[in-house]
């Protein structure tokens, strides 16, 4: 068979996680799909909320919100894949919920790192759902939300009818901050103008790159920066750069994602969380892109943008091109 998507729901606890998922399974689009929600307690709620909709619901309980595997999730994941195998079980798409508690990247770390489980399914995008009334509060007093904003393909601006148009613009200027390829939407009583929250494929977005913030109270020690290269990349030399880069400092590059020009008809899309990086996603052609060039997005946690900047330099020669900042934010918490 071919690979199955996996798509991850998160967001801080109250972010509106199940009332969207329990309205994505209402369209049809999502009829062969099969959810797994986490939850931290070992007695969950919101597993018998959506299995009224979808009766293709586990529950995983009691899950440590820290570990770098998930083993719980593979051996879902593991058994719905024998299942589909044997005929018992469509295997057409799997949505996973997490805890609000949860950091994205030991699940991913948990699919992305498995012999079995990378040959049969994919991660097709990480979707973060961030309160309208109370997304300030969670960005400012839980590190968890700096961290699903990071990992996020997509935000979704949930409860839009209850926050305040002037407190939304400022929540959306403060996700642009922190991850600045990611798409924001919204959601109104879990209702979006389009349901269907899945990405183009390979699809990074960079058009919306905001300029530096300054003068923050804050310290949070998370650093973006946007680089962009002057020429074609050497692959391999690039590869091996970043691979140097991860097993220093993994845990600290909290996302990395871009565009790579390699001198082929088509890009090469770079997705990573912390020290994993998804397999790259080799594209056919330039299509919807307005200039062919390399692009890439790394946001840091106690990394300086110079320092990343100065292992790029040292390394132009192998790589066959020269980094350039295009933007830089010392303080997306601001």
């Amino acid at each position: 068979m071919s690979k199955c998507p996996i798509d991850l729901i998160t967001g801080f606890l109250g972010s509106g996680k199940t009332t969207l998922l329990g309205r994505i399974l209402e369209s049809e689009e999502f009829h062969g799909t099969s959810v797994i929600i986490n939850e931290y307690g070992k007695v969950g709620l919101d597993h018998r909320l959506i299995r009224r909709i979808n009766e293709r619901t586990t529950l995983l309980a009691g899950g440590c919100v820290c570990c770098n595997r998930r083993e719980d999730l593979v051996s879902e994941l593991s058994d719905m894949l024998n299942a589909h195998q044997s005929g018992e079980l469509p295997l057409d798409r799997v949505i996973v919920e997490t805890t609000g508690l949860a950091d994205p990247a030991p699940i991913l770390f948990s699919i992305l790192t498995h012999p079995v489980l990378i040959h049969n399914y994919f991660i097709e995008t990480v979707v973060v759902c961030l309160d309208s009334a109370n997304g300030e509060t969670h960005l400012d007093n839980n590190p968890e939300s700096i961290k699903q904003i990071a990992a996020a393909d997509k935000v979704v601006i949930t409860k839009m009818d209850i926050g305040a148009p002037e407190a939304v613009a400022r929540l959306k200027e403060r996700v642009l901050s922190i991850n600045p390829a990611v798409k924001i939407l919204e959601a109104r009583d879990g209702r979006m103008k389009d349901p269907f929250l899945m990405p183009e494929a390979g699809r990074a977005d960079f058009s919306r790159i905001l300029p530096p913030n300054s003068g923050s109270a804050h310290s949070s020690g998370v650093r973006n920066v946007a680089i962009q290269f002057d020429k074609p990349l050497n692959w391999i030399a690039f590869g091996i750069w970043l691979s140097m880069l991860l097993q220093k400092h993994g845990e600290k590059m909290l996302r990395v994602k871009g565009i790579v020009d390699v001198g082929e008809k088509g890009p090469i899309v770079l997705n990573g969380v912390q020290h994993i990086i998804h397999p790259p996603q080799h594209l056919d052609d330039w299509k919807n892109y307005e200039t062919r060039n390399s692009q890439i997005v790394f946001i840091m946690r106690d990394i300086e943008p110079e320092r990343l900047m100065d292992s790029l330099t040292a390394f132009q020669n192998l790589i066959g091109a020269h980094p350039e900042i295009q933007e830089i934010n010392l303080d997306p918490f601001s």
